[in-house]
């Protein structure tokens, strides 16, 4: 073999292995990250209800509505209330309702925030335990993200661990892994994270950022050395034929 052949066999080996480890590299980072299967912005829920039956005789809010803790919400007339006021056994005012001599139940608002799922309107019947509508609480948003993961995957979450949520104008912006929980079904951990963000503010990036948004998270897993990707695929091939 002359010098020639062997630089040229020496070059081809040099070239197969750079483009091994760069696909090692390029496997391991994809191993590392995790596309969510559904996330949304959400907030903290105040449900405001009721504990009697009766009409929405006033409505002082709509869907979006900003409203600060104590601001009124609903008046319902009710007269199952109206029977228990004639007992005796109500009580007039707390800091989420008042109650007229008439049977009137002036609903409040709990905290500051935007109201939100209001159906119902003025005239409408509301049953006993019924929901009026609901109050995302100010300063409260997050992203529930939910994924699908091996058990293997579901160790590797670290606590605090990164995430890149995606708005659907593209923008990415970073949080940061919360309240993990999982339910495992057919070996797959079922998981919902709770990940929070500075830069989740009301009504940033053109209103995009609001509860319901639709948003695309992705999770970065535990860095396990650059050859963790391809023993993990090796031993899942193992397992799955047997071996």
């Amino acid at each position: 073999m002359t010098w020639i052949n062997r630089l040229k066999m020496t070059a081809g080996m040099l070239v197969v292995l750079v483009l091994v480890a760069a696909f090692t590299m390029i496997f391991t980072q994809r191993q590392q990250q995790v596309n969510s299967t559904s996330a949304e912005i959400a907030a903290q829920e105040y449900s405001v209800g009721t504990d009697y039956s009766g009409t929405i005789t006033r409505s002082y809010v709509e869907n979006g509505d900003e409203v600060k803790e104590g601001d009124t919400l609903f008046e319902v007339q009710s007269l199952s209330l109206l029977q228990d006021i004639s007992r005796g056994l109500v009580t007039y005012d707390t800091a989420t309702y008042s109650v007229a001599p008439d049977g009137t139940l002036t609903l409040k608002a709990a905290v500051d925030g935007t109201v939100a799922d209001v159906v119902l309107k003025e005239g409408s019947f509301v049953q006993a335990g019924g929901s009026l509508g609901t109050i995302d609480k100010a300063d409260t948003l997050f992203v529930a993200a939910d994924f699908v993961l091996t058990p293997r995957d579901y160790e590797r979450i670290e606590s605090g661990a990164e995430v890149d949520l995606m708005l659907p104008n593209q923008t990415t912006i970073t949080g940061k892994v919360g309240v993990v929980n999982v339910e495992t079904k057919d070996g797959d951990a079922e998981t919902t994270l709770q990940v929070s963000s500075d830069q989740l503010v009301e009504g940033a990036y053109n209103g995009l950022v609001t509860p319901g948004t639709p948003i695309e998270a992705k999770l970065h897993l535990r860095d396990d050395g650059v050859l963790a990707g391809p023993v993990d695929s090796l031993t899942d091939f193992l397992r799955q034929i047997g071996v």
